[in-house]
């Protein structure tokens, strides 16, 4: 199982606001294969050696220095937290702190140090759907399964999930004997798959508490319907595999979940590419950094789209969005459209990291503004 912490949207904010002279914002893949991890472990202590030189280039206390590198040297020495690990690892430090974040998605790797976080790769783990559950439902038997982008899909194992409709009510069979005294045939049978599919809707919530990950259901009617009505997870996916899940591999199973993670992603492109068109000509869309930086600046950018890969180094001021606009990156700027993304966040806006050729006209971003600036 890939063991994820994608972000809350509080601890994002957390993250764009913090200020520190020393920050550094390390990315680097990993995976779950604990007998593959050493690899990243060695990058990242390379990482650490870049992040020294830039830390001294800008003129950082050496204490200060020295206290980042105790922490990400005892990072790396930490295997326990080394065995417990996704497909990529952001890692947040100053002086004072340090959080990590374990990513199911295959980020670049890279190192920066500025006055803050480089927040802007984390923010693809929360647009884009390359993780997944499915959850294989039928009236005999009921699996979770991981569907991750590169790796084979694997069954999960949940406590206290039942064993089949027949188990979660006690009974040999649904379709032998009434829910109750009064309730016989078919109402009966749907109070007793009712009551099933609470039980697993209930089993799933310790694995999925926190996450955001798609559920996909496979599942045949009635069950499908039925589980759709009692489900308590936000991320249910709306599309579902339309085929009984009975005999069918995880490995069967996820190849019918990916189209459909595929589909949720290109569903929000074109959605976002639409209402960018319609709004273009009114003076409320836009893909010019400067034009996005003062929107965003003023809170008027309601949804944002950014290149998750380039990096366009500079500085924004704080009180009225200016750009300027540098040939290079150093610890004394930082990357303007991750600081864009930033400030959309702080306004409640929404972001979303993608690559650049989904992005109108191939730019580095593309704003959807509440109001024409």
């Amino acid at each position: 199982m890939l063991y994820v912490d994608i972000p809350t949207q509080p601890e994002l904010r957390r993250l764009v606001s913090a200020r520190h002279e020393a920050s550094v914002s390390f990315y680097l893949q990993t995976t779950p294969q604990t007998q593959n991890i050493e690899t990243a472990r060695l990058q990242l202590g390379h990482l650490m050696k870049e992040a020294e030189i830039q830390l001294e280039q800008a003129g950082t206390d050496k204490r200060a220095v020295l206290s980042i590198a105790e922490q990400v040297q005892d990072l790396v020495a930490d295997d326990l937290f080394w065995s417990h690990q996704a497909n990529s690892l952001a890692i947040f430090v100053t002086p004072e702190r340090m959080q990590t974040f374990r990513l199911p998605n295959n980020l670049s790797e890279f190192v920066q140090v500025s006055d803050r976080f480089h927040i802007k790769p984390l923010l693809r783990a929360m647009s884009v759907p390359q993780h997944a559950f499915v959850l294989a439902l039928a009236e005999n038997e009921v699996r979770l399964i991981e569907v991750t982008g590169d790796l084979p899909a694997e069954e999960v194992r949940v406590a206290n999930l039942p064993r089949s409709a027949a188990d979660a009510n006690h009974t040999a069979s649904v379709n032998s004997r009434s829910a109750s005294g009064r309730i016989h045939g078919s109402e009966g049978q749907k109070i007793l798959l009712r009551n099933f599919a609470r039980q697993v809707d209930a089993a799933l919530r310790p694995i999925l508490a926190g996450r955001s990950e798609p559920l996909i259901l496979a599942a045949a009617e009635p069950l499908r319907s039925i589980y759709h009505s009692v489900n308590t997870y936000p991320h249910l996916a709306t599309e579902m595999i339309e085929i009984s899940p009975v005999q069918k591999t995880p490995a069967e199973l996820a190849d019918a979940a990916r189209p459909i993670l595929d589909r949720l992603h290109g569903e929000t492109v074109r959605a976002f590419h639409e209402t960018y068109a319609e709004r273009e000509n009114a003076g409320r869309a836009t893909s010019d950094i400067a034009q996005a930086a003062r929107a965003a600046t003023q809170g008027a950018v309601d949804t944002l789209m950014v290149d998750i890969d380039e990096v366009v180094p500079g500085e924004i001021d704080e009180a009225t969005g200016a750009v300027t606009f540098e040939p290079a990156s150093t610890a004394a700027n930082y990357g303007v459209v991750g600081e864009i993304a930033g400030r959309v966040i702080l306004s409640g806006g929404h972001v979303l990291a993608v690559r650049k050729e989904e992005l109108p006209q191939n730019a580095s971003l593309a704003a959807i503004l509440r109001y024409a600036v």
